[in-house]
């Protein structure tokens, strides 16, 4: 296990599990930057918000991945509201151990979904991990040719057409599943428009990507692969709604 991933489920056990604030001075750097909607800059942003968080809460690991100094947690999130809700935390973890920057997106568990597969389940153990490399250049090209250039044409240069298994809600499995809700997604005004590539996090076969666009609003999207052989066989995902104002001055992003 890495230094940086071994730091992040730590600290996440301390804060989001034992829901201690006072580990914020042992697992948070001093400058700790925020991007998420729920809190404002700054370690004590967050001590306070392990501090209100209720005798119900509790997160539901599904996957961890790391990358370098960045670390993404995949699940889910009860207490948080009325409502479980499904999320990607990113972390970045600095030269001293502690957790330096955090980004995430967050969206309802959703319990009836066309493909039949939870938001959050299928495989968990990271493995191929010779092939990081190449599976993070084959999710980067995918993204700049097919997600933000909108080039379905080369799709299954990327993705498995025997096996396509899909976790996004409203969309079944396979190819023709995506192209499916596509269509019913236009139909509603809602256009799949991916515009800037922020950060591609890989790990073995998975890679994760944080991206900037619309979805008949501005929207983060999450999404999370799984390769085999060359060819994403996978998908998880989160679209959240990019709100009109922040707790903070740094973005989503």
């Amino acid at each position: 296990m890495s230094n940086a991933k071994n730091t992040v489920l730590q600290a996440a056990t301390a804060l989001f599990g034992d829901k201690d604030p006072s580990a914020v001075d042992r697992w948070v750097a001093a400058d700790y930057k925020q991007h998420s909607s729920l809190a404002a800059d700054g370690p004590e942003a967050l001590r306070g918000l392990v501090a209100g968080l209720g005798a119900d809460f509790r997160y539901e690991g599904a996957r961890v991945i790391a990358d370098g100094d960045l670390v993404a947690l995949h699940g889910t999130y009860h207490g948080f509201g009325p409502d479980p809700l499904v999320g990607f935390d990113i972390f970045r973890v600095d030269a001293d151990g502690r957790l330096a920057e955090h980004w995430d997106a967050l969206t309802p568990q959703v319990e009836d979904t066309v493909s039949g597969r939870s938001q959050t389940d299928g495989p968990a153990e990271i493995s191929d991990t010779d092939r990081t490399d190449a599976n993070r250049a084959l999710v980067t090209e995918f993204a700049e040719k097919v997600l933000v250039g909108a080039d379905y044409s080369v799709l299954t240069d990327y993705m498995s057409t025997e096996t396509y298994h899909q976790h996004n809600t409203e969309a079944a499995d396979g190819l023709d599943g995506f192209g499916a809700a596509a269509a019913k997604w236009a139909e509603q005004g809602k256009n799949l428009v991916y515009k800037t590539v922020h950060k591609v996090i890989a790990e073995g076969d998975f890679v994760l990507t944080q991206s900037e666009g619309e979805f008949g609003v501005p929207v983060a999207y999450y999404d999370l692969f799984r390769l085999a052989d060359g060819r994403i066989v996978e998908h998880w995902d989160v679209i959240a709604p990019v709100p009109a104002e922040l707790p903070h001055g740094n973005g989503l992003f």
